[in-house]
């Protein structure tokens, strides 16, 4: 994805926010009154999952009714994303999902086509992540461990949560982008993927700001880059990917909703809105803030054209590191 058309999708959804009108006036409850489940398909504790907590705290309300965080964990998420696509289209269930939904389909054969069965609602946040070494790390910089990269290929290590999250993609990115090859190491969640950076298991490991802010703070990891395009307010000491190689670099983890094919525009279009209105308020700007969160509140247009766009640069990706489809 090109960065000017990324940054310029982030700065017309703020312009977006700043323009949204209060609501005047009540409208009448979701259909019955019945509760909204909103699926996220990662497993309690994550970025996505704090995040869609917090939002289903305040849109409920806002629709006359409960919104309840499903989790429903399990293959880099496609077995939430599965179970929303075949979910009725009656309004009651959405999808709250990230970059996996993204990468998933170049790495492996789905029941359901994410493009045709899942209709983008609004693009909620991205979140840049850092790339972090174990405190004891003989590597300082970034630049110390491209150099020990290039003299040792394949002997360096990096965790992930699997192949088709964004942690190992954004890995695999920065190999093609330095020309270096790191070691994969698997991990059944990125959680573990974390503790084993922690523990000094692996050379190096992606993850995002709010899953390993806190270990940067005590000097438990050390941050050698950010994947961000600029450097970031919570981190300004820590140079970006991008400044250091010298070439274009910058990957999120995205955050958005969707709902099942077949449901209403009107439903989709008030659903959009409730959730643009929970992202004005003050005390959610300030939780996404402080997780290091950027708010995009993104009509459902422009999230439809970054996605893809997102899917184009991670099939580039996947071929490009010749991985086999499974």
């Amino acid at each position: 994805m090109k960065r000017r058309t990324f940054n310029t999708m982030l700065a017309a959804a703020g312009l977006g926010l700043a323009t949204i009108a209060p609501a005047g006036h009540a409208q009448p409850a979701w259909p019955e009154g019945r509760p909204i489940s909103l699926v996220v398909p990662y497993a309690p504790g994550g970025t996505a999952d704090a995040l869609a907590r917090l939002i289903a705290q305040h849109l409920g309300p806002k629709l006359g009714t409960s919104v309840v965080v499903m989790n429903r964990a399990g293959a880099s998420g496609i077995i939430g994303q599965q179970f929303v696509a075949q979910a009725a289209p009656d309004g009651l269930t959405f999808l709250y999902d990230a970059t996996p939904l993204s990468i998933n389909p170049h790495l492996q054969k789905l029941s359901f086509d994410p493009e045709q069965d899942l209709l983008p609602v609004t693009m909620v946040a991205v979140t840049p992540m850092l790339m972090a070494v174990p405190k004891n790390s003989p590597h300082q910089t970034l630049q110390d461990f491209v150099k020990a990269a290039k003299t040792a290929p394949g002997k360096l290590t990096f965790g992930s949560g699997g192949q088709g999250t964004v942690q190992y993609m954004g890995a695999e990115l920065f190999n093609q982008a330095v020309d270096i090859k790191l070691l994969h190491v698997p991990y059944r969640s990125g959680g573990l993927a974390i503790t084993a950076n922690l523990a000094g298991e692996t050379d190096m490991g992606f993850a995002n700001l709010p899953a390993i802010g806190g270990h940067v703070q005590s000097g438990m990891l050390r941050p050698l880059a950010i994947t961000s395009a600029q450097r970031h307010p919570l981190h300004p000491n820590v140079p970006t990917i991008s400044e250091v190689i010298g070439r274009p670099y910058e990957v999120h983890e995205w955050n958005g909703v969707f709902a099942p094919r077949g449901t209403s525009p009107a439903t989709l279009a008030r659903m959009q809105v409730a959730i643009k209105e929970v992202l004005t308020m003050p005390e959610v700007r300030e939780r996404f803030d402080a997780l290091g969160s950027r708010i995009v509140a993104s009509s459902p247009d422009e999230f439809r054209k970054f996605l893809a766009e997102e899917s184009g640069r991670w099939a580039a990706t996947v071929k490009a590191a010749g991985i086999r489809k499974e």
